[in-house]
């Protein structure tokens, strides 16, 4: 049984009043959606404030779910749209993420390899390829920075990522794409790369 049908399957006794089984995609959810909010919102107790109220909305919105999406996507765009609203009643920006946690860290392949060739040069032009990515994701409007975010961070799918951001597909597509685009225009003259090279 894949997560889909497991999730659709939780979804159903919760529905039919089962409230262990929410607790059950709490658990699931709970870090997955904190790192999501860690990105749009910096301060660690907020996004714990902000999980918990995002698993309250979808907890009041479940009886009307029907499962014509995916149970996450349903929740990112909940959690999402409450980060969002966060942010507006703080007066607040997204901002991007500075560093991967260790989940992601440990996930990017053997670490002892990679500490062979660290070099203090490799190390300067990795951190401030780092700083770069950072400054302009920083730089980037709040839609084109969640699509992106969501893609490459998140691993969503195109589809996925318009049922989370309420859009159609297209529009996902072109602010990927405007978002690629200009991490790659700042990233060129650090990389000394040609004008029509992308990333």
């Amino acid at each position: 049984m894949g997560d889909r049908e497991a999730d659709r399957l939780l979804v159903e006794r919760v529905q039919a009043g089962d409230k262990q089984a929410f607790g059950l995609l709490v658990t699931k959810y709970q870090r997955k959606l904190a790192r999501l909010i860690s990105r749009m919102v910096r301060d660690p107790a907020e996004v714990e404030d902000i999980v918990q109220d995002s698993f309250i909305r979808a907890y009041r919105a479940l009886p009307g779910f029907r499962n014509d999406s995916a149970f996450y996507t349903w929740l990112y765009r909940i959690g999402v749209n409450t980060a969002k609203n966060w942010l507006v009643t703080h007066g607040r920006r997204l901002s991007a993420t500075d560093h991967m946690d260790g989940e992601e860290a440990d996930s990017g392949g053997d670490a002892g390899q990679l500490h062979d060739t660290d070099t203090p040069e490799r190390l300067l032009m990795t951190r401030q390829i780092g700083d770069t990515v950072n400054a302009a994701m920083e730089a980037l409007p709040e839609d084109l920075r969640t699509a992106i975010m969501l893609r490459e961070i998140d691993g969503l799918s195109y589809e996925e990522i318009a049922q989370v951001m309420d859009c159609p597909i297209g529009t996902v597509r072109s602010r990927i794409f405007r978002a690629r685009d200009a991490i790659s225009a700042r990233l060129r003259p650090l990389l000394d790369a040609a004008p029509d090279k992308r990333w």
